[in-house]
């Protein structure tokens, strides 16, 4: 299974079963790259019942969740379908994240231990910016949980809270765009130097890159992504 539709595993009957539905939906939908051209947007009730092995009842009522929370919307006589954004808004999110990871980063240089710092190297080191190209599947998740690392370092929990609604759609875009021309190779050089800015702890300069690096995310998507 690929990750242009969901990726479900059956789930134990019992106590929060409905919770528990609800977030292994909205965590495989979360990991699919919505914006892709061959993504799978609509969902088929019967089969996510099957593959989860329960009941439609408990089914219908996470869904119902996951549609007043704007991830799915459910179209009477038409289906459930995984909402995506369109290209104003995603470029809207980008600038919102931007302002919110670049503040992170800021955080994080004031916060952070060495030790949690230094754990910042797993999501770079493997990756030489010479042959990113060849490991594409490896730099897409590594370049997302770079990105979900500093938030959470920054160690200010409102901050997680808001970039986590912002999540599903800017990771489904990074996804796509990451090995558009040679951003993959200048992605591993900015986040040497974001790095660099953090183990400094160079709070002005950390926030400066990491807010660059995410316009230039929000630039190239303007010019060169079609979503509408």
């Amino acid at each position: 299974m690929t990750d242009l539709e969901l990726e479900i595993r059956p789930i134990d009957a019992g106590f929060s079963l409905k919770a528990r539905i609800y977030d292994a939906l909205k965590t495989a939908i979360t990991g699919m790259n919505i914006y892709d051209d061959g993504a799978q947007l609509r969902l088929d009730e019967r089969k996510l019942s099957e593959q989860f092995g329960i009941s439609r009842t408990p089914l219908r009522e996470a869904l119902a969740r996951l549609d007043q929370e704007g991830l799915v919307e459910i179209v009477p006589r038409r289906g459930i379908y995984i909402v995506r954004k369109s290209k104003a808004e995603i470029l809207e999110m980008i600038v919102v994240w931007a302002a919110l990871e670049s503040m992170a980063a800021r955080l994080v240089t004031k916060n952070a231990s060495n030790d949690e710092i230094a754990t910042l190297h797993n999501w770079l080191d493997p990756f030489d910016k010479n042959k990113v190209s060849e490991q594409v599947d490896e730099y897409s998740d590594a370049n997302i949980n770079f990105h979900q690392a500093i938030v959470g370092l920054s160690k200010n929990n409102l901050i997680v809270e808001i970039t986590d609604g912002l999540f599903m759609h800017v990771r489904a875009i990074r996804a796509r765009t990451i090995f558009d021309a040679d951003r993959a190779r200048r992605s591993v050089n900015d986040h040497r130097r974001i790095v660099d800015a953090i183990e400094a702890r160079d709070t002005e300069l950390a926030g400066k890159l990491v807010r660059q690096h995410t316009l230039a995310l929000r630039d190239h998507v303007e010019k060169s992504v079609q979503l509408d």
